[in-house]
């Protein structure tokens, strides 16, 4: 873009007329693009600015006009996601055009062969890939969420850069999310924890998986998020002088050692903190890891990264007393995502245990950018059977026999993602990684499915253990096996890894056809013998009878002996059907009593499904002792909690904590049908609450927690106290109006004396 132009003034003399002024919106396009060019020709890569160039006017031109709902110009969310796979992943001009260009397809009417035609096979490949996974991972129809998954992970074993861009667009997405409806913060949000923070993690994105959680978590839970950065931030200055205590000595001790270094503390994640403190059911200040130290260095010329590491760890443990179960050598061993470092803890001048992490600049570029920053480091002409590849190649076997119920595949994929390692010996001493918690029968399933199919059990370091033994690091495992074993149903209870429960689900589906296709010649038969014409029909009334709704099923039951056919077909088939009404008026009275159906004349039409603005708040209220919500049995959400409402499949709302495990589940995979509720006050019905309190055991003390209880005014269903060892553990069930009787309550018990802890726990 030119900035001026010649032209020729009436005395013949040249003169400089400045071009038109850009706008605000060129201008600030014109800025972010050159942000990302500066960027790029800092980082390490070939110099292909006129690429970059081109793949920016292009997509500029292709996006002209179109505003997000920020109000900003469209292609500043592909500059962004470019800017961040340039910067924060160290990618290089293919990624970068890659990013620039990812809408345009899907947005204009700009085709992939277009898009060839002017940048080549492997953009368009990229961009081809990002258009087939868009409108995030996540369906209307619960088939198509597991469909869309599925194709995610497959353009990974494609090119591993159209899910690092993919999750670049996510992280953008995220940053900007305050434009949007809180409904749909809740689903985008809760998308992004279940499933694109885990992938991150795997792809050892560190910081970019930290950055997701957190903001994830300031948009689902606003008042924590803000309490615990209010906390950090009034904790900062004593963070810095626990820090600088420690740091002293060790600078002293590593410059002498003519080391070039750089040390900084790490403060850990509000997400983290959140979560240690739900898990643990600890307040802020009993955390005592909210920061670790990093040390850093540039390896000397001709030392092997690996033996300074340990250098570092001798000096350090000459200074400050060790804590043995606390070294993790992932420097020997990298974690599956690529990882690697040296972890140690050590009690610090100011009586605090400090961990700290030592990591080569190598190890460091590879920590916070991932499987990216191995191509920066990588050896030319030299393959690499990376782990990366070995996850890629155990999700495509899981894809190969996918689970039809998309919440059930989800969760099988989201073991292989987010887990800590234990690495396992062959009795050759071959080392295979599994995730933590893996049983012997996982081990099985690794090292092959035919073996997995035919475990009978296993000898860990030569002691015979069931299927069901749980591994730890550096057990060595021989597999026993027999010919005439198959997979039972109960060995989905003791498998963790994704593979080994894909193929078990695949075994026992393919028996219990061929189990059903044995009970449906019996069947055949029964009806020959009658001589009764076996139509479908027929079956069905049959399948009715026995109260069987799908033909399999009872097929099924045939062969294995649970149902017993009578001996003469026909005439239970001619009967007028009494047999099989009386079965259903007593399904239907059964149906009727669970449903707590209106009594409305059978007569008349049903209701009309309730419509709901999922862009305004639903408002929960109570008219006439009736409730326009049910509360959820997995989290019992109470007035004042952080909820939200999904439309069940009867237009009832149905409110769970915004915490709930079972919500997330629902927000990642049924976003359109998530509402922001809002509690309409304080009311007259009254909620189950449990609160767990733990103290110093005493006389009086049970006597002076139930007075305090009952000064409120609340009903209590049950209570539970044991003493042991001198100290007392209670649990605490009642009836509650909100969250503000809790929060009164846990203020009042934690005044009594020798009581140490109050808190509300999920029952």
């Amino acid at each position: 873009m030119s900035d001026a132009k010649d032209t020729t003034n009436k005395n013949g003399t040249a003169e400089a007329v400045p071009a038109p002024a850009l706008s605000a919106d060129e201008q600030m396009i014109q800025d972010g693009f050159n942000a990302l060019l500066n960027d790029y020709l800092s980082s390490n890569h070939r110099r292909k600015v006129e690429r970059i160039t081109k793949a920016f006017n292009f997509a500029n031109q292709a996006h002209a006009g179109v505003k997000r709902r920020s109000g900003e110009p469209y292609i500043m969310h592909p500059i962004a996601v470019a800017h961040i796979v340039c910067k924060e992943m160290g990618l290089g001009s293919t990624s970068i055009c890659a990013a620039l260009l990812h809408d345009v397809v899907e947005d204009t009417e700009y085709t992939v062969e277009d898009i060839r035609d002017m940048f080549g096979d492997k953009i368009a490949q990229i961009v081809d890939g990002l258009t087939k996974i868009s409108g995030g991972i996540f369906g209307e129809q619960a088939s198509a969420q597991a469909e869309n998954f599925r194709k995610l992970l497959l353009t990974m074993s494609d090119d591993i850069r159209v899910i690092l861009i993919k999750i670049a667009d996510r992280l953008h997405n995220m940053r900007t999310l305050g434009s949007m409806l809180p409904a749909k913060q809740f689903k985008i949000a809760g998308e992004t924890l279940y499933l694109y923070a885990p992938l991150a993690h795997r792809l050892g994105l560190f910081s970019i998986k930290t950055e997701l959680e957190d903001l994830s978590f300031k948009y689902e839970h606003p008042q924590e998020y803000d309490f615990i950065s209010g906390k950090l931030k009034e904790t900062e200055e004593i963070r810095n002088q626990l820090f600088e205590h420690f740091a002293a000595p060790v600078n002293e001790k590593l410059k002498a050692m003519g080391l070039r270094y750089e040390m900084r503390a790490r403060v850990k994640s509000v997400y983290s903190i959140w979560n240690k403190m739900e898990n643990k059911g600890v307040a802020f200040e009993d955390i005592y890891d909210i920061y670790a130290v990093r040390i850093i260095f540039d390896p000397l010329p001709g030392v092997d990264e690996k033996n300074q590491c340990w250098d570092i760890y001798s000096a350090i443990t000459d200074i400050y007393r060790i804590r043995p179960d606390r070294i993790r050598d992932w420097v020997s061993r990298p974690k599956a995502n690529g990882y690697q470092a040296l972890h140690l803890t050590v009690m610090g001048p100011d009586g605090q245990w400090v961990e700290i992490q030592i990591r080569s600049r190598r190890m460091d570029d590879i920590a916070e950018k991932g499987f990216a920053a191995h191509w920066k480091y990588k050896e030319s002409n030299v393959e690499e059977d990376t782990e990366l590849d070995k996850w890629l190649q155990t999700i495509t076997e899981i894809l190969e026999s996918p689970n039809p119920n998309a919440l059930d595949f989800l969760d099988t994929i989201k073991l292989n993602l987010f887990s800590s390692e234990i690495f396992v010996f062959t009795p050759k001493g071959d080392i295979k990684t599994l995730p933590q918690g893996a049983t012997a029968l996982d081990f099985a399933y690794a090292l092959h499915s035919d073996i997995g199919n035919k475990c009978i059990g296993a000898k860990v370091n030569h002691r015979l253990v069931p299927l069901s033994h749980q591994l730890s690091s550096g057990d060595q495992v021989e597999v026993l096996t027999s010919r005439s074993q198959e997979p039972q149903p109960e060995w989905l209870n003791f498998v963790t890894t994704a593979k080994a429960r894909a193929k078990i689900d695949a075994t026992l589906k393919r028996a219990r056809k061929e189990i059903a296709r044995l009970g449906e010649m019996k069947v055949q038969e029964a009806f020959k013998r009658a001589e009764v014409e076996a139509n479908p029909q027929n079956m069905d009334k049959l399948c009715m009878y026995f109260g069987f709704s799908r033909r399999e099923d009872f097929f099924y039951s045939v062969e294995k002996g649970e149902v017993a056919l009578p001996d003469n077909l026909r005439k239970l088939l001619r009967d007028k059907g009494s047999n099989i009404l009386f079965k259903y008026v007593k399904q239907a009275l059964n149906v009727a009593k669970k449903a707590r159906k209106s009594e409305e004349p059978a007569d008349t039409k049903p209701k009309e499904k309730p419509k709901y603005d999922p862009k305004k708040p639903y408002l929960l209220k109570e008219e006439a002792f009736e409730r326009n919500y049910v509360i959820a049995e997995c989290c019992k959400p109470i007035p004042g909690d952080e909820s939200l409402g999904f439309i069940n499949d009867d237009g009832t709302v149905v409110v769970h904590k915004r915490s709930c495990p079972i919500a997330m589940r629902l927000k990642s995979s049924f976003g359109e049908r998530i509402l922001n509720t809002v509690w309409s006050g304080r009311t007259s019905s009254s909620f189950e609450a449990t609160l767990e309190v733990k103290g110093i055991d005493s006389i009086g003390v049970l006597n002076a927690i139930t007075k305090t209880i009952s000064e409120f005014n609340v009903n209590i269903i049950r209570l539970l106290i044991e003493a042991k060892d001198g100290m007392f553990e209670g649990k605490i069930k009642m009836k509650v109006h909100d969250v503000e009787d809790i929060q009164k309550m846990c203020v009042a018990l934690s005044r009594i004396d020798n009581v140490k802890s109050v808190g509300r726990i999920a029952d």
